[in-house]
């Protein structure tokens, strides 16, 4: 029978089959962060349980870590609480011998940037994560997911996963991004037309003339918001793009490993015939900047548009839900998203704080421009070797010199959980991924747009559209 990718890849990981629903799944590489691993460490403490592969494991610092501009060797958790989190981190990590990059390591950085960037995701794997946004690595043609504390100390202690097997969709994108898009607002796009629980419960495979253009770090950033749209797990077949970011990150394979391993990986993709449970296509010619301006991801519009009302939903649910959200983000119905004053400005995230979306974000600061006086603008970039290239480029010197704060990495205010928060009422222009309540402090107001769009708004002041934006400057 002709099989998926997603087939494929459960197939040749599953150490045996539970029930009809459920299967044994062999990971080959899982990732920790100091906020999801506390428990499982503990747990694995209390059964005298030692961890069963330490070499499959790697640890990252990030989501308390603060991103103050210290220099790599000086930087240090202020808050107590986070503090010890990290400190008890590390500790576990010394125990159990597993790879870590602590708060001062110089590739430090997003569990999802550091992973891909230093070779340790290639195609066929399952990298699982405490962290939802693991399914980053399908972009490489990789099956990751996030798993909960109690399975992770499953993980540690056994290398496996007692895993519910996932319907499949395939979702074709055809045509070409206009100038001006990015993946990012292709992912806006997509929510907002299936919605936050759209892909709920599917393993999503993305396929299309649209996908195949796209670089490795765009990928990456379609399948690591996918997830807010429910996907349980999201994928790319490899392809020659594939082949080429790996190669450059082939790290203990030599030449002829890795050419043998690119000659199998070529078989990783679905098989002509093979079954979806649900297929949906759209084209990559109607997307347009994209910005949201309410409190999930799905409620998205094109920068051109209008913010819609409770009563242009299909059903009073989606009504109410759009009655709650403009009533939080403080914004009327019927108005134009465009022109929305801001705040503060945050470019950085697993989902854009690679080093191209540094590059887009770079391009709109023209000479002389500068960040608008009532707003501050914050670039965190998602790892060490991100920082480092950007500042080898000159990113870090046109963003600096326009007034943008230059940082060190981590999670930032990607989430209220460190030390950069938005105060109550502040209106931020975000490349993050999520835009929840709350999500980047009490009471906070979230806007998701693209790297360019994001550094446009900072200097403008306002939410604007980049593909006007040689008159938008003031």
């Amino acid at each position: 029978m002709p099989r998926t990718l997603y087939q494929k890849l459960v197939e040749s990981h599953t150490v045996a089959r539970l029930d009809a629903e459920h299967i044994l799944l062999y990971a080959d590489l899982h990732i920790m962060n100091e906020y999801t691993s506390p428990q499982a460490f503990s747990g694995l403490e209390s059964r005298g349980l030692p961890v069963r592969r330490p070499d499959s494991q790697m640890s990252v610092v990030d989501h308390v870590i603060p991103t103050r501009p210290d220099p790599v060797g000086e930087r240090t958790i202020v808050i107590q609480a986070a503090a010890s989190q990290a400190g008890n981190f590390t500790k576990n990590c010394v125990r159990y011998g597993i790879k870590l990059y602590d708060v001062n390591d110089p590739l430090q950085g997003i569990e999802h940037v550091v992973a891909p960037e230093t070779g340790l995701i290639r195609p066929g794997m399952v990298v699982l994560c405490g962290d939802s946004h693991t399914t980053t690595y399908g972009a490489l043609g990789a099956l990751g997911f996030g798993i909960g504390t109690s399975e992770i100390e499953h993980v540690l202690a056994t290398q496996t996963l007692a895993y519910r097997v996932a319907r499949t969709m395939r979702i074709t994108i055809d045509d070409t991004l206009p100038a001006g898009t990015t993946a990012k607002d292709l992912v806006l796009y997509l929510i907002s037309r299936i919605s936050a629980q759209g892909a709920r419960g599917f393993a999503v495979e993305y396929t299309g003339e649209a996908i195949d253009a796209l670089s490795s770090e765009a990928r990456m950033t379609l399948c690591n918001m996918t997830v807010e749209a429910g996907a349980r797990a999201v994928l790319i077949a490899p392809d020659e793009t594939t082949f080429d970011y790996v190669r450059a990150r082939s790290g203990n394979l030599s030449a002829q490993e890795l050419e043998s391993a690119i000659d199998s990986w070529r078989e990783l993709r679905s098989d002509d015939g093979a079954s979806f449970d649900q297929e949906l296509r759209f084209s990559a010619a109607e997307v347009a900047p994209f910005v949201t301006w309410g409190t999930s991801p799905d409620q998205a519009i094109a920068v051109d548009g209008l913010i819609p009302a409770a009563s242009d939903a299909a059903d009073p649910s989606t009504g109410s839900a759009t009655t709650r959200a403009l009533d939080y983000i403080g914004l009327a119905a019927g108005a134009p998203i465009a022109g929305t004053p801001i705040d503060r400005v945050f470019i950085g995230s697993c989902t854009n704080g690679r080093i191209e979306d540094l590059r887009s974000a770079a391009s709109m600061v023209r000479d002389g421009m500068h960040v608008a006086s009532t707003v501050r603008a914050m670039v965190v970039p998602g790892s060490g070797a991100v920082r480092d290239m950007a500042e080898q480029e000159g990113l870090s010197d046109i963003f600096i010199r326009a007034g943008f704060e230059w940082r060190q990495p981590g999670c930032s205010m990607c989430l209220a959980m460190n030390d950069d928060v938005l105060r109550a009422g502040e209106r931020c222009a975000s490349t993050t991924n999520r835009n929840f309540e709350g999500r980047q402090g009490r009471d906070s107001r979230t806007h998701l747009m693209s790297p360019a769009m994001a550094a446009a708004a900072a200097i403008a002041g306002r939410i604007v559209d980049i593909r006007q934006w040689e008159g938008a400057h003031v």
